[in-house]
């Protein structure tokens, strides 16, 4: 047999050529079509999501006097989106930082989505209701990209139909209606999503760019930096030049972080004043992780219909420890799931706010903790993951309700 019989007959290389770039255009095709899924799917959470928090505000009576409202009066739609936090974000989008020697100074709030909600409003013709409008369009933009971003990371660890049940999942957990009011979640996931995208598929500055912002939205977007330079280090094996790259881009994270202590300094004199703004709201690095969940179970275990029907906060916070709970009992199956970096970025994103000694908002805090989803997404029989499904979306709606109704879940 001569050389020319034992090479690939033109016709065959063509077909082969041909099976190729069909198998890439459909692969290209239902990547398009699962981004198409997850966007009609998100729009129409948040749409369901503002009609049943109108209902809730029609129908149910408010638990406190209102605080403030979108419009220059009351209404029952537009009040759904704003309550708690939201009067600071509109207060720095309209008005700017102010520093408040010795007191609570809106400082503790990172600029980047009041930034936005101003520059936004003031695209849309300024003034009260248009910053507020800002902000749910923001958020909601926000979250509906991260949804995107959130199935394409979880497609590098996961199978199709897992990556699209993690969305699912992120957006009826409990708090995740944060995610569509004027608040900053929807923004901070987005950014920290992104990042660990970034690192993950060694986009180098998409991952330094997405990490800086998280860095400048939240306090806790610094808290990635160790799970970002672990995910890099990881990403680039032994290719040293990939990994002289990593570097330089795990070291840009902290820069938005930075630009704002910076500017913190102008106004207070201070690099961290922000920090002791924080703690002026009763959050700070007090002691043990597990000092308000030993109270929590302690009360539970000893009188717990006493402890429920008596003290005014223990529905929240019950709501708050147990999710708080759930995340930690995660941590192994994440680890074993997606691996060692997003154990260290949840691990030290539930140690921050646990160690003040208080629950107050935990929930809050663990929406932006997307790897869970990931679990979640994975678990089995079918039967299991439908009954935790379930029980997340009744959680949900619960929560929005008390949210709306101005109990105090924030």
């Amino acid at each position: 047999m001569t050389d020319d019989d034992r090479r690939p007959s033109p016709t065959l290389l063509n077909a082969v050529t041909s099976l190729r770039e069909r198998a890439s255009a459909l692969a290209r095709r239902a990547a398009r079509s699962a981004t198409f899924r997850i966007v009609a799917f998100a729009l129409g959470v948040r749409v369901f999501t503002a009609f049943m928090a109108f209902i809730v505000n029609v129908v149910f009576p408010l638990a406190q006097k209102q605080q403030f409202t979108v419009l220059d009066r009351t209404h029952l739609l537009w009040d759904t989106f704003a309550r708690y936090d939201s009067g600071w974000y509109f207060g720095i989008a309209r008005h700017g930082y102010d520093f408040v020697e010795g007191g609570r100074s809106n400082l503790a709030f990172f600029p980047v989505y009041p930034l936005l909600m101003r520059y936004v409003g003031l695209a849309l013709g300024g003034g009260r209701q248009n910053l507020y409008l800002a902000g749910v369009i923001i958020s909601w933009v926000a979250y509906v990209l991260a949804m995107v971003m959130l199935y394409r990371l979880g497609r590098t660890y996961l199978p199709r139909a897992a990556a699209e049940r993690a969305v699912i999942f992120a957006s009826v957990f409990p708090f995740a209606f944060f995610y569509g009011v004027v608040y900053s979640e929807a923004l901070f996931l987005l950014f920290t999503v992104t990042a660990f995208y970034g690192f993950r598929t060694k986009r180098w500055w998409l991952g330094a760019v997405a990490g800086a912002l998280a860095s400048a939205t939240r306090v806790n977007g610094i808290m990635a930096l160790p799970a970002l330079g672990l995910l890099a280090w990881q990403s680039t094996g032994k290719d040293a030049a990939a990994r002289k790259k990593a570097l330089a881009a795990v070291a840009l994270v902290p820069v938005g972080l930075a630009l704002y202590s910076v500017y913190v300094d102008t106004l207070s004199g201070s690099y961290f004043e922000w920090t002791y703004s924080i703690q002026r709201w009763n959050y700070g690095i007090a002691g043990s992780p597990f000092r308000a969940f030993a109270f929590l179970l302690s009360e539970l275990l000893a009188r717990p219909y006493e402890y429920m029907t008596t003290n005014p906060t223990a529905p929240y916070d019950v709501l708050h420890g147990l999710t708080a709970l759930a995340f930690i009992l995660s941590l192994p199956f994440v680890g074993r799931r997606v691996g060692a970096a997003y154990v260290v970025y949840m691990a030290l994103n539930l140690w921050l706010p646990l160690s003040s000694g208080v629950l107050e908002g935990v929930g809050r805090y663990c929406a932006v903790l997307f790897p869970f989803y990931f679990v979640v997404a994975s678990v089995r029989p079918f039967i299991l993951r439908a009954g935790l499904l379930a029980a997340s979306a009744a959680l949900y709606m619960l929560c929005l309700a008390l949210w709306v109704n101005l109990h105090p879940i924030f």
